[in-house]
């Protein structure tokens, strides 16, 4: 009985050895991270808690780590170094005071990364540079709806993975003071749906360098489905991953 006991003792330490070095060898390996921002001012997205969870899945599944917040003091000089990329998912209002904007500033410039979803669009309306990192800002929206969306280029690791027309189902924005420096992936086709105000060239997804950093954005991210719909789930991460630097544009637009 005393020796089968030490057997057992002996193989549960070997078991709990084998985990132990499984999960260092795991962390050592992930050395990217990035910061998912939710902090909401105005209105607030019933789907945060559904985005949250699906990119700390992607963190999981693509060997980065994912640290998620909705306290703005997190917008520091040396906090944001730790990270390759920001996600604002669905902030809306004004997040940041003054000195955490100019951290966020100077992260883009030492060449940060950014991604918006949603309603990164509908934050930050007195702050023009924010305007200029995400390409446009909230105008208004009809009432959700399926829709066409129109991919103009499969070069963008965030729409190489789309069809040449992509149909799905999702809160569609109308857009203002859209910045001319943008490049434009995926546009919406308006006579699908009702209630567009853009025109023909109303853009759902787009790209830049700016500042010295890059910037994503995707109109997509409304609903709670979106974040387990695998087409919408892949994109995003093709959109992270241009963003941390790790892949880049096989053809600049």
């Amino acid at each position: 009985m005393t020796r089968l006991f030490y057997c057992c003792a002996f193989l549960l330490a070997l078991t709990v050895s084998s985990f132990a070095q499984k999960k260092k060898k795991v962390a050592s390996t992930t050395k990217d991270a990035i910061l998912v921002f939710a902090k909401t001012k105005g209105f607030r997205h019933a789907s945060i808690p559904k985005g949250k969870a699906a990119l700390m899945l992607l963190g999981e599944q693509n060997r980065f780590a994912v640290d998620t917040t909705e306290d703005a003091s997190a917008f520091t000089s040396e906090n944001l170094k730790k990270y390759k990329a920001v996600v604002f998912l669905s902030t809306t209002g004004d997040v940041l005071n003054d000195a955490q904007q100019t951290a966020f500033e100077q992260y883009i410039r030492g060449g940060g990364g950014y991604v918006g979803i949603h309603a990164a669009a509908d934050t930050e309306y007195d702050w023009p540079w924010y305007n200029q990192l995400v390409g446009a800002y909230f105008l208004s929206h009809p009432k959700q709806q399926s829709v066409d969306v129109v991919v103009h280029s499969q070069n963008h690791p965030s729409t190489s993975m789309l069809p040449d027309r992509w149909k799905r189902f999702d809160e569609l924005y109308n857009y203002k003071k859209i910045v001319l420096g943008i490049k434009v992936l995926a546009t919406l086709d308006e006579s699908t749906y009702k209630g567009g105000a853009n025109g023909v060239n109303h853009p759902f997804i787009w790209y830049r360098e700016f500042d010295g950093g890059r910037s994503f954005y995707t109109g997509g991210g409304h609903t709670d489905e979106s974040f387990v719909e695998p087409l919408f789930v892949q994109h995003l991460l093709g959109g992270i991953e241009y963003a941390m630097g790790r892949k880049s544009v096989k053809k600049p637009m």
